[in-house]
C-alpha cells in the first residue's frame, strides 16, 4: 500500500476539516471567506461525498421525495480553499495527521472535527443487521427502494424523537397503503407544551401512525421488533432513530471522548485533550450551564462559525472567546403541508408560544431550506454568519 504525504506542517499554518456537514460547512466557509487574503494560512476541507447532505430533508429521500443537488466544491470555487473527497480512516491527534481512504495521510496544523453522528445500531442487538437508517442520502435511499417495493405490511420506526416523528409521518402520508407503527419510551412530543404536543399527536392519528409510547425495542429481527418483556411487532421494514452515537475516530485518534463518543470541549470548542483541535456539530460534547448541547443545525452552524473566527483570532495573536448558544424553536413536519413549530427557552424548555398547521409548515420549510443561502451569503459576507441567540442567563458563567 502506497502514502502518499500532503500538506506537510512547514510554510503556512494548515487547518484541515474534517466533515462538510451543517457545522463543518460552516467552519470551512468562515475560514475560507476570512482567510482568502493571507498567504500563511491554507485551508483544506475533506468530506466523503461532493455533493452536501441535507439532513434536514433525509425523511424526505428516505420516501422517495427528490432534493437539491448542492455542490460542495462549486460554493468554493474562487475562495482558495482545497476540497478533498473521501473516507477518513484514522486519525492521529499526537502526530497531527489524518488518514483518508487508508492511503493519504494529511498533516495539519489546527484540525476542526465535524465527521458528526450516526444512529446508535450498536445498542440493541439486530439493528445494525436488519434496521434502516437515515444516516447518509445512500441509506434514505435504500430505505426508499424498500418503501417502494413493500405494496403492504407494517413499517415499524423505533424512536419517538423528532427524526421518528417526522420519518412516521412522511412514510404514512406517501405511503398510505403501509401501516406505520411508531415506537419510543416516551410519548411523541413529550418536551413541547401541551398545546404543540396535542397538535403533534392529532396530526399522526390523522395519518394513520400508530403510536406506542412507554415501549423499549429489545431485539430487531429480519422480520419483526422485540420489545422488552417479549411482544414482538412484525415489521416489513424498521427504521431505526433511537439514539445517536459519534464514529470511533476521534477515540481511536487519542482525543478525549464522552460515553457517546463525541470530542469532550472547553468553552471555547477545543479538545480538553489536544487543544490544536476543535469539535464542533454532532461530533462535540460542548457543555453549556444549561447542561452538554444537543445535536440540530440550529447549534451546529453557530459551532463552526465561532471554530473558524477563533482560528483566525488566534493566528492573530489573540485569545479564542467562549462559545455560548441557546435555542430558540424546534420545528417539526408532519408530512409536506403540516407542521408544528414550537419556540423554547434558550435551555430548549418549551415557550407557551407555537405555531401549527401550514403557517408551521412555510416556517419548517424556510428553516430547512436556509442553510445553503447562508453559505453563500457568508463568502461574501462572513459577518453575516455571527449572529446567534446566546442564551442570555442560560448560558453566562455562574456568578
Amino acid at each position: 500500500m502506497s502514502t502518499r504525504h500532503e500538506a506537510g506542517t512547514a510554510g503556512p499554518h494548515h487547518v484541515l476539516i474534517l466533515g462538510a456537514g451543517y457545522a463543518g460547512m460552516a467552519a470551512a466557509i468562515q475560514l475560507a471567506a476570512r482567510g482568502k487574503r493571507r498567504e500563511d494560512v491554507r485551508m483544506t476541507l475533506v468530506n466523503a461525498n461532493e455533493l452536501f447532505t441535507e439532513r434536514l430533508r433525509l425523511h424526505m429521500t428516505g420516501t422517495g421525495q427528490p432534493v437539491a443537488r448542492l455542490s460542495i466544491p462549486r460554493l468554493l470555487e474562487g475562495t482558495g480553499a482545497r476540497f478533498v473527497r473521501g473516507w477518513v480512516t484514522a486519525v492521529d491527534a499526537d502526530e497531527r495527521t489524518v488518514r483518508i481512504d487508508d492511503d493519504r495521510v494529511l498533516r495539519y496544523d489546527t484540525l476542526v472535527y465535524g465527521l458528526g453522528g450516526v444512529a446508535d445500531t450498536v445498542a440493541v442487538p439486530g439493528a445494525e443487521d436488519h434496521a434502516y437508517t437515515l444516516d447518509s442520502v445512500h441509506d434514505a435511499e435504500s430505505l426508499a427502494e424498500r418503501l417502494g417495493r413493500l405494496g403492504s405490511g407494517t413499517v415499524v420506526v423505533a424512536g419517538s424523537g423528532l427524526t421518528g416523528v417526522e420519518s412516521a409521518a412522511e412514510i404514512a402520508e406517501r405511503h398510505p397503503e403501509l401501516r406505520v407503527v411508531l415506537l419510543g419510551r416516551h410519548a411523541p412530543g413529550a418536551a413541547m407544551n401541551p398545546r404543540a404536543g396535542a397538535y403533534l399527536r392529532s396530526a399522526l392519528d390523522r395519518l394513520g401512525v400508530e403510536v406506542r409510547g412507554g415501549v423499549e425495542v429489545a431485539k430487531v429481527l429480519p422480520d419483526a421488533v422485540e420489545l422488552a418483556g417479549g411482544e414482538r411487532v412484525a415489521a416489513a421494514a424498521v427504521l431505526w432513530t433511537s439514539g445517536t452515537r459519534a464514529a470511533p475516530l476521534a477515540a481511536a485518534g487519542g482525543l478525549t471522548v464522552d460515553e457517546r463518543g463525541r470530542v469532550v470541549t472547553d468553552a471555547t470548542l477545543r479538545s480538553v485533550s489536544h487543544p490544536d483541535v476543535y469539535a464542533v456539530g454532532d461530533a462535540a460534547a460542548i457543555r453549556q450551564r444549561y447542561g452538554v448541547m444537543h445535536g440540530t443545525c440550529q447549534g451546529g452552524m453557530p459551532t463552526g462559525v465561532h471554530a473558524a473566527v477563533s482560528i483566525v483570532r488566534t493566528l492573530r495573536g489573540g485569545q479564542p472567546r467562549p462559545f455560548r448558544f441557546g435555542y430558540y424553536h424546534t420545528p417539526v413536519s408532519l408530512g409536506r403541508d403540516d407542521a408544528v413549530v414550537q419556540f423554547t427557552r434558550p435551555d430548549g424548555s418549551p415557550r407557551r408560544w407555537c405555531l401549527t398547521g401550514r403557517l408551521a409548515a412555510r416556517y419548517k420549510e424556510t428553516v430547512t431550506a436556509s442553510p445553503w443561502p447562508t453559505y453563500a451569503r457568508m463568502r461574501k459576507a462572513p459577518a453575516s454568519g455571527a449572529f446567534w441567540p446566546r442564551g442570555g442567563r442560560f448560558t453566562r458563567e455562574a456568578p
